[in-house]
Protein backbone atom coordinates (compact mmCIF):
# COMPACT_ATOMS: atom_id res chain seq x y z
CA UNK A 1 0.00 0.00 0.00
CA UNK A 2 1.53 3.25 -0.53
CA UNK A 3 1.53 6.12 1.36
CA UNK A 4 1.21 9.59 0.58
CA UNK A 5 2.43 12.46 2.23
CA UNK A 6 1.59 16.57 2.10
CA UNK A 7 4.75 17.91 0.31
CA UNK A 8 4.05 21.17 2.79
CA UNK A 9 3.04 20.52 6.08
CA UNK A 10 3.25 24.20 7.08
CA UNK A 11 -0.43 25.63 6.78
CA UNK A 12 1.25 29.23 6.81
CA UNK A 13 2.64 28.57 3.42
CA UNK A 14 -1.19 28.30 2.41
CA UNK A 15 -1.31 31.16 0.56
CA UNK A 16 -4.91 30.48 -1.86
CA UNK A 17 -7.26 28.01 -1.11
CA UNK A 18 -7.46 24.91 -3.37
CA UNK A 19 -10.38 25.73 -5.92
CA UNK A 20 -12.11 22.61 -4.59
CA UNK A 21 -12.93 24.13 -1.06
CA UNK A 22 -15.88 26.19 -0.27
CA UNK A 23 -18.12 27.49 2.77
CA UNK A 24 -17.80 27.95 5.96
CA UNK A 25 -16.84 31.80 5.48
CA UNK A 26 -19.49 34.61 7.47
CA UNK A 27 -19.97 37.33 5.01
CA UNK A 28 -20.78 40.72 6.88
CA UNK A 29 -24.20 42.10 5.46
CA UNK A 30 -24.91 44.89 7.81
CA UNK A 31 -24.40 46.23 11.51
CA UNK A 32 -26.80 48.13 13.74
CA UNK A 33 -25.59 50.36 16.81
CA UNK A 34 -28.24 50.78 19.28
CA UNK A 35 -28.41 54.41 21.03
CA UNK A 36 -31.73 54.58 23.09
CA UNK A 37 -33.43 52.87 21.08
CA UNK A 38 -37.17 51.37 20.81
CA UNK A 39 -36.38 48.20 18.45
CA UNK A 40 -33.76 47.14 16.07
CA UNK A 41 -35.41 45.67 12.86
CA UNK A 42 -33.28 43.90 9.91
CA UNK A 43 -35.87 44.70 7.02
CA UNK A 44 -33.04 43.70 4.08
CA UNK A 45 -30.65 41.28 3.44
CA UNK A 46 -32.41 38.19 4.66
CA UNK A 47 -32.99 36.67 1.32
CA UNK A 48 -32.60 33.34 -0.53
CA UNK A 49 -28.60 34.52 -0.90
CA UNK A 50 -27.52 32.20 1.81
CA UNK A 51 -28.35 29.08 3.38
CA UNK A 52 -27.89 30.68 6.95
CA UNK A 53 -27.84 33.38 8.20
CA UNK A 54 -26.03 34.61 11.64
CA UNK A 55 -26.64 37.70 14.34
CA UNK A 56 -23.82 38.66 16.55
CA UNK A 57 -24.81 40.80 19.89
CA UNK A 58 -22.48 42.87 21.10
CA UNK A 59 -22.74 44.19 24.36
CA UNK A 60 -26.63 44.52 24.37
CA UNK A 61 -27.51 46.82 27.69
CA UNK A 62 -30.97 47.46 28.65
CA UNK A 63 -32.10 51.08 29.69
CA UNK A 64 -34.55 49.52 32.51
CA UNK A 65 -33.49 47.35 34.57
CA UNK A 66 -34.02 43.48 35.12
CA UNK A 67 -35.62 43.35 31.00
CA UNK A 68 -35.38 40.47 28.57
CA UNK A 69 -34.15 40.94 24.92
CA UNK A 70 -36.39 39.43 22.37
CA UNK A 71 -36.97 38.77 18.87
CA UNK A 72 -39.42 38.32 16.03
CA UNK A 73 -40.02 37.20 12.48
CA UNK A 74 -41.74 38.75 9.71
CA UNK A 75 -42.74 37.33 5.92
CA UNK A 76 -43.71 40.72 4.89
CA UNK A 77 -40.81 42.62 4.67
CA UNK A 78 -41.01 44.12 8.36
CA UNK A 79 -44.86 45.37 8.25
CA UNK A 80 -45.84 43.15 10.81
CA UNK A 81 -43.65 40.97 13.42
CA UNK A 82 -45.81 38.17 13.82
CA UNK A 83 -44.73 34.72 12.79
CA UNK A 84 -46.30 31.76 14.80
CA UNK A 85 -43.38 30.03 17.04
CA UNK A 86 -42.32 26.92 18.93
CA UNK A 87 -39.23 27.51 21.31
CA UNK A 88 -37.36 25.54 24.02
CA UNK A 89 -35.93 27.70 26.42
CA UNK A 90 -33.09 26.40 29.40
CA UNK A 91 -30.09 28.10 31.37
CA UNK A 92 -27.20 28.17 33.72
CA UNK A 93 -25.93 29.98 36.45
CA UNK A 94 -23.37 30.77 38.68
CA UNK A 95 -22.94 33.78 40.93
CA UNK A 96 -19.70 35.82 42.08
CA UNK A 97 -19.77 34.01 45.47
CA UNK A 98 -19.27 30.41 44.09
CA UNK A 99 -22.26 29.40 46.39
CA UNK A 100 -25.51 29.41 43.72
CA UNK A 101 -25.54 27.56 40.75
CA UNK A 102 -28.29 25.97 38.41
CA UNK A 103 -28.86 24.41 35.32
CA UNK A 104 -32.75 23.99 34.16
CA UNK A 105 -35.71 24.53 32.39
CA UNK A 106 -37.21 27.64 31.82
CA UNK A 107 -40.82 27.24 30.84
CA UNK A 108 -41.50 31.11 31.49
CA UNK A 109 -39.05 31.53 28.36
CA UNK A 110 -40.50 29.10 25.69
CA UNK A 111 -43.70 29.34 23.96
CA UNK A 112 -45.91 27.25 22.09
CA UNK A 113 -47.57 27.78 18.82
CA UNK A 114 -47.26 31.84 20.23
CA UNK A 115 -46.97 34.84 17.55
CA UNK A 116 -45.24 36.32 20.46
CA UNK A 117 -41.50 37.78 20.75
CA UNK A 118 -38.98 35.13 21.92
CA UNK A 119 -36.67 35.93 24.41
CA UNK A 120 -33.08 35.60 23.53
CA UNK A 121 -31.03 37.20 27.08
CA UNK A 122 -33.33 36.95 30.02
CA UNK A 123 -32.66 39.44 32.62
CA UNK A 124 -30.23 41.97 31.65
CA UNK A 125 -29.18 44.30 34.28
CA UNK A 126 -29.10 47.82 33.50
CA UNK A 127 -26.26 48.80 35.79
CA UNK A 128 -23.16 50.65 34.18
CA UNK A 129 -21.19 47.70 34.02
CA UNK A 130 -24.10 44.90 33.35
CA UNK A 131 -25.02 43.64 29.27
CA UNK A 132 -25.53 40.71 27.42
CA UNK A 133 -23.96 38.71 24.32
CA UNK A 134 -25.43 36.44 22.07
CA UNK A 135 -25.44 34.78 18.81
CA UNK A 136 -28.88 33.77 16.84
CA UNK A 137 -28.43 31.23 13.71
CA UNK A 138 -31.10 31.08 11.24
CA UNK A 139 -31.30 28.24 9.01
CA UNK A 140 -33.18 28.56 5.66
CA UNK A 141 -35.15 31.67 5.57
CA UNK A 142 -36.04 31.80 2.23
CA UNK A 143 -37.99 27.99 1.89
CA UNK A 144 -41.04 27.51 0.98
CA UNK A 145 -40.95 24.01 1.70
CA UNK A 146 -39.82 23.48 5.25
CA UNK A 147 -40.19 25.44 8.71
CA UNK A 148 -37.25 27.90 9.96
CA UNK A 149 -35.30 27.02 12.46
CA UNK A 150 -33.31 28.79 15.01
CA UNK A 151 -30.82 28.35 17.70
CA UNK A 152 -29.45 31.03 20.52
CA UNK A 153 -26.39 31.00 22.58
CA UNK A 154 -26.46 33.65 25.01
CA UNK A 155 -24.54 35.34 28.50
CA UNK A 156 -25.58 38.15 30.37
CA UNK A 157 -24.07 39.87 33.88
CA UNK A 158 -27.29 40.07 36.10
CA UNK A 159 -26.18 41.59 39.34
CA UNK A 160 -23.92 38.79 40.55
CA UNK A 161 -24.64 36.62 38.38
CA UNK A 162 -23.32 34.69 35.18
CA UNK A 163 -26.22 33.22 32.96
CA UNK A 164 -26.11 31.02 30.04
CA UNK A 165 -29.45 31.58 27.87
CA UNK A 166 -29.86 28.70 25.04
CA UNK A 167 -32.80 28.65 23.22
CA UNK A 168 -33.91 26.82 20.02
CA UNK A 169 -37.31 26.72 17.81
CA UNK A 170 -38.88 27.39 14.44
CA UNK A 171 -40.92 29.72 12.92
CA UNK A 172 -43.81 27.09 12.00
CA UNK A 173 -44.08 28.66 8.34
CA UNK A 174 -43.49 27.75 5.08
CA UNK A 175 -43.97 31.30 3.96
CA UNK A 176 -40.22 33.01 3.95
CA UNK A 177 -39.21 34.91 6.59
CA UNK A 178 -37.62 37.85 5.61
CA UNK A 179 -37.01 40.47 8.46
CA UNK A 180 -36.03 40.61 11.85
CA UNK A 181 -36.62 42.92 14.56
CA UNK A 182 -34.91 43.14 18.17
CA UNK A 183 -36.10 44.44 21.48
CA UNK A 184 -36.75 44.50 25.04
CA UNK A 185 -39.85 43.61 26.53
CA UNK A 186 -39.46 46.88 28.59
CA UNK A 187 -37.89 50.17 27.43
CA UNK A 188 -35.12 50.62 24.68
CA UNK A 189 -31.77 49.56 23.65
CA UNK A 190 -29.79 51.80 25.74
CA UNK A 191 -26.64 50.85 24.22
CA UNK A 192 -25.44 47.51 21.89
CA UNK A 193 -24.66 46.34 18.38
CA UNK A 194 -25.96 43.52 16.31
CA UNK A 195 -24.04 41.91 13.22
CA UNK A 196 -25.80 40.32 10.62
CA UNK A 197 -23.59 38.07 8.44
CA UNK A 198 -24.94 35.44 5.94
CA UNK A 199 -22.72 31.83 5.96
CA UNK A 200 -21.25 30.87 2.67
Amino acid sequence: MALNFANNNSLSAITTKPSGLSGGALNLISTQTASSSSTISFTSGIDSTYDSYVFKFYDIHPATDDTSFEFNGSSDGGSNYNVTKTTTFFNAYHNEAGNSTNFGYGTGGDLAQSTSFQRIIAGIGNGNDESGVATLHLFSPSSTTFVKHFISVSQRLSQTYSVNDYVAGYFNTTSVVNAIQFKFASGNIDSGVIKLYGIS
